[in-house]
């Protein structure tokens, strides 16, 4: 085929993907410089890709017909980073004339060019995951992999006017969406960031959606240092703000956690029911912290036993390896 002129990526569903994806969009506009590069986006991740100068533009998608309509007559290749039947079929009824992805959950007769996952992608970073594909695809992928972001200058102002001048600051991100299992104890949370705010003389901000803010607001009201609960309280761009002033994040595995590794803030992730080798934060200013579970990585929402994946994990292996960060 010809280079095309016009080229949609339907984006992957949650924060995290989006940013283990960055470095695969980077090599499809090495590849097609010229082209325009359009990002088709679940609502709750489209403003991300404003953050991302490799875009020219951001549609929000909005169900099935509507996609359909959107998408209709406008592009030449339309290239497929989630796996489901769904947005397959979304550029099939549209049609586009090249369709492309892995020929995941029974849709490959609806690709024009199609790869299995390969075996070599498992048990390593998703940012090799997203490139592989391309690379099966035909596309050559150059350098190493970078999932980094440079937070807008708007939105720094926004994190700086949600925190104050007064820090400096450190940051508790408590939730995860996906689960409880995810979660570290709410209390030792508590105890590394006093332990970590302490010896850095820091103030505490506490993020998260706005489910998760009784969940802040038991963690502050067991923090000595002064903090700020912050959950449900900033847009996707606001957060990134936050994140980007942050001295340092203490986090579970979450879209957080890989929005800080992008900024290039550093931080401490406790790992437990998720697998740690696909999904750790991808920067050289992030740690991972985990204990030995005979049942992890179990990859369930909820733990059916004794949660012994995050118990086992203590409040000085955490706060220790955030000074190491500090300090370096």
């Amino acid at each position: 085929m010809t280079d095309p002129e016009r080229v949609l990526v339907r984006a992957p569903n949650w924060i995290g993907d989006v940013v283990l994806s960055l470095p695969a969009l980077r090599d499809l506009r090495r590849r097609f410089p010229t082209a325009l590069l359009e990002v088709l986006a679940r609502p709750w991740v489209a403003e991300l890709y404003r953050a991302v100068p490799d875009v020219d533009a951001v549609t929000e998608s909005r169900g099935h017909a509507k996609d359909v309509a959107s998408v209709r007559g406008r592009f030449d290749l339309g290239v497929l980073l989630p796996n489901s039947f769904g947005t397959a079929l979304v550029l099939w009824r549209a049609g586009v004339p090249e369709r492309w992805g892995y020929a995941t959950d029974g849709r490959g007769a609806l690709l024009t060019r199609r790869i299995r996952v390969p075996a070599r992608v498992r048990g390593r970073s998703q940012v090799y995951y997203y490139r592989a594909m391309l690379e099966g695809l035909g596309l050559a992928i150059e350098g190493e992999p970078d999932a980094s972001l440079a937070c807008p200058g708007e939105w720094a102002a926004r994190g700086r006017a949600l925190l104050g001048d007064d820090g400096p600051w450190i940051g508790i991100n408590p939730g995860a969406f996906y689960g409880t299992a995810k979660r570290w104890l709410p209390e030792r949370f508590a105890a590394a960031a006093d332990l970590v705010a302490r010896r850095a003389e820091a103030k505490v901000a506490i993020v998260g959606g706005s489910a998760e803010r009784p969940l802040g607001q038991a963690i502050a009201d067991q923090l000595r240092a002064p903090s700020r609960v912050l959950c449900g309280e900033t847009t996707l761009g606001d957060l990134v703000g936050v994140l980007s002033r942050l001295r340092l994040l203490l986090t579970n595995d979450s879209g957080p956690m890989h929005l800080a590794a992008a900024l290039g803030t550093p931080l401490v992730a406790v790992f437990g029911s998720t697998d740690w080798t696909e999904t750790a934060p991808v920067s050289p200013n992030a740690r991972v912290v985990r204990a030995e579970a005979e049942c992890a990585p179990c990859l369930l929402r909820e733990c059916p036993i004794d949660h012994r994946c995050m118990t086992r994990v203590d409040v000085d292996r955490v706060a220790s390896q955030a000074l190491e960060l500090l300090a370096s």
